[in-house]
């Protein structure tokens, strides 16, 4: 067997996310991956040598990084995510160039990046690409931008559009996102967790909570407008246990290969908002129950990462419908793939491994290393895609 090329990972030296994937590269006995701090990134001075594999992972959860970013004062504070995404984006486009002009390969597209950290843009993709998404506005390139909240009060006036979530445009882990609802009679309630200080500044709060009045609902929306907004449909979710209820699905270089439940007694099932893992099996037979089949949902999961076929690992939130009967995705995620301690689905080809045991092998699989077990992809699913020697994008 022919060694493996050099791993190098980009990303925050101390988090969890490079431990978790160094110690997949090791358990698969190769070579202790090389670090690029995102801060050396950001700061001009990373350096990439010929023939690394270069893997880009989150800058998130490192406070010094979010500070170059977004120019947040405070790690807490919400507002800054279109200087966030500018800046994040031409950091990875340097990188790209820094690879072709070394020798090295970049594991993902930038241009796909891009799209991914914009939700108008990822659900217009998605949509574009046959995929079942929630009804949205504010879709793609060409909608009209989001001032304020008379524009969203606008919007929640058409057809299906009085339960919308506002989402800032670029935000993750809910982030800036509300589940609005709105009457007749003209009444409004917003389900959020972010905090309005009364400065006028907003913060992210692990403690979701309710606003009930329209000031305070056009305060919130009023400073998050200028990051960009979009608007969609709230599809009512299924429930499980009495909880409403979604799913992860990572998939890895086009199979569907971890999943898992989220519940929550709130609209948003991040878990680090309350939000619980579910029982996979209980859904699965509610499911069933459905008349459907788990593997369909799957099915939609991998569609929706074959929109973007140049980037190898992406999260997928599944939205089941009130039933579940019917799915919808709600956003794909180029970083979804934080599950630890998350084994394999039965049937994938990576039973036995954790999220980034899946990539580390599937990659050794691209290589035509095949040492250790991967997914294996399934007839519907795209090949894994070639890794060409001094290109930026496999």
């Amino acid at each position: 067997m022919s060694p493996a090329p050099p791993l190098v990972v980009v990303g925050n030296p101390e988090g969890r996310r490079v431990r978790l994937f160094r110690d997949a590269a090791l358990a698969a006995g190769l070579p202790r991956p090389r670090v690029v701090p995102w801060l050396d990134v950001l700061r001009g001075g990373a350096r990439l040598y010929a023939g690394e594999l270069v893997r880009l992972d989150s800058p998130g959860e490192e406070p010094e990084v979010d500070r170059l970013l977004r120019d947040a004062p405070e790690p807490t504070r919400v507002e800054g995510t279109g200087r966030w995404y500018a800046r994040f984006t031409a950091a990875v486009r340097g990188l790209a160039v820094e690879a072709r002009a070394a020798g090295a390969v970049l594991l993902g597209d930038p241009e796909e990046l891009a799209v991914l950290f914009d939700k108008r843009l990822g659900h217009a993709r998605l949509r574009a690409a046959g995929v079942p998404v929630p009804p949205a506005p504010t879709s793609g390139a060409a909608a009209p931008p989001v001032t304020g909240w008379a524009d969203v009060r606008a919007l929640t006036e058409g057809p299906g559009m009085r339960r919308v979530f506002v989402k800032l445009a670029h935000g993750s882990s809910a982030s800036g996102v509300l589940a609005l609802e709105t009457t007749a009679a003209g009444r409004v309630r917003a389900t959020t967790s972010v905090e309005l200080r009364a400065d006028g500044r907003l913060h992210n709060s692990l403690r979701v909570r309710r606003y009930t009045t329209e000031r305070e609902v056009a305060a919130v929306v009023d400073a998050l407008a200028p990051d960009g907004l979009h608007v969609e449909r709230w599809l009512p979710k299924a429930t499980l246990g009495g909880r409403a209820a979604d799913l992860r699905v990572v998939v890895v270089d086009g199979r569907a290969t971890h999943a898992v439940v989220r519940t929550s007694r709130s609209p948003m099932t991040n878990l680090h908002l309350g939000g619980a893992r579910g029982d996979l099996g209980a859904a699965r037979a509610a499911i069933r129950a459905a008349g459907g089949r788990f593997e369909e949902a799957l099915e939609i999961c991998e569609r929706a990462a074959a929109a973007f076929p140049g980037t190898r690992c992406v999260g997928v939130d599944l939205l089941p419908g009130s039933g579940w009967r019917r799915f919808a995705v709600g956003e794909v995620n180029a970083f979804g793939d934080l599950l630890p301690g998350l084994g394999g689905l039965p049937g994938s080809g990576a039973e036995g491994l954790d999220t980034y045991g899946a990539q580390i092998a599937a990659l050794l699989r691209t290589l035509g290393l095949f040492g250790t077990p991967g997914p294996t992809p399934s007839d519907t699913a795209p090949a894994s895609p070639a890794l060409p020697t001094g290109t930026s994008t496999p």
